[in-house]
């Protein structure tokens, strides 16, 4: 693990002279290209150094235990060497986390998309519930939600609901709702006081930038139509609705929630970035998709990941069997107890195969 920790530094210091040449402030890419990577090694570097210098100090107070002194003077130094002993494995744990290689996506902003699944009307308020949840931990989190395209439906809920959450970070927490989440409880339209179950899907996207994804505008069939609400009524009468194909992989994108055909064409554009980047990505990382999936499962929309029981008050994550009687504060966007826990699950996971190679 030092080994490694030393090379990190040393590319870390390599990185500080690469970011002082000026072939490199002249080159935008190269710029922030090591730029990123110096950012992302920054923590382990500083903890690596906290690491060494506290060793030193307990290294110096050891030795003057070899000193001439008087008893007084003896205990002092034995009680600060138990500090700084009791203080090293818990750095320690956090270099080895450290260490575990990060997902290139975390520090991305994230499109969401909630789809109703089985259970008709009611699968589609439970989007709703989703929708709102993920708003109200966006916003307590700092981060701002925008929708991008929605289908609502008469009663309240959606069919689909796409939408962005920006903000630092939000793929690194974001990504652990990918799946499908199911709902049991009374429906509002069920007279005879029945539980029924219901599932909604849950897509967490990165965002991809231009840089990350090429888009020709030749494999690219734009087309407009005017935008419509719940029901299918015309909500104006101007081709303001685009959507957008790309032919090559026949990944489709519509998007109508701007009064601005230009506006809703960016949204739409934006989302077919993340959703090609997301299939290359998948194909191209089958390795880290194992070792996430070792800790929390595929990820895969189809995979059930949470059900929330209404009679019970109860939120139960599948993947690694928490379950918090606290559904009404969940509800509220109160998910950062089962998104540690996920976690924490997964850095355990990939430590251990870590160790084992």
């Amino acid at each position: 693990m030092f080994d490694r920790l030393q090379s990190v530094e040393d590319r870390y210091d390599r990185l500080n002279e690469l970011l002082m040449d000026p072939d490199v402030i002249s080159d935008n890419n190269k710029l922030r290209e090591y730029s990123k990577e110096q950012s992302d090694i920054q923590e382990t570097v500083e903890t690596y150094r906290e690491y060494e210098a506290l060793k030193a100090q307990r290294d110096e107070t050891k030795g003057m235990l070899q000193e001439t002194m008087d008893e007084e003077m003896r205990e002092m130094v034995k009680m600060e060497l138990e500090e700084l002993e009791d203080q090293l494995p818990a750095i320690e744990e956090k270099l080895r986390v450290l260490l575990i290689p990060k997902d290139p996506n975390d520090d991305k902003n994230v499109i969401v998309e909630v789809r109703g699944a089985a259970g008709g009307d009611e699968a589609a308020l439970f989007a709703g519930d989703l929708f709102r949840m993920y708003s109200r931990y966006a916003e307590m989190q700092g981060w701002k939600a925008e929708v991008i395209e929605s289908n609502p439906t008469g009663l309240g809920g959606y069919k689909e609901v796409i939408f962005m959450i920006n903000g630092k970070g939000a793929y690194s927490r974001m990504k652990y709702e990918n799946g499908a989440h199911r709902v049991q409880r009374i429906p509002s339209t069920e007279s005879g006081g029945r539980i029924h179950t219901s599932t909604a899907t849950v897509a967490v996207l990165a965002e991809a930038e231009e840089l990350e994804v090429n888009i020709h505008d030749k494999d690219i069939r734009v087309d407009t139509f005017t935008s419509s609400g719940p029901g299918g009524q015309s909500v104006n009468t101007t081709m303001s609705a685009v959507r957008l194909t790309h032919v090559p992989t026949n990944t489709v994108v519509s998007c109508q929630d701007e009064k601005s055909q230009i506006k809703n064409k960016e949204k739409a554009m934006k989302v077919l970035r993340a959703r090609i980047y997301d299939k290359f990505q998948k194909e191209a990382q089958a390795e880290y998709d194992e070792h996430r999936k070792s800790a929390v499962g595929t990820g895969d929309r189809s995979e059930r990941i949470r059900t929330y029981n209404f009679p019970q008050s109860r939120v139960t994550d599948h993947r690694i069997g928490l379950t918090l009687q606290k559904l009404d504060q969940i509800l509220e966007g109160k998910i950062d107890e089962i998104i540690d826990a996920l976690i924490v699950e997964e850095q355990s996971s990939l430590m251990e195969n870590s160790e084992k190679r």
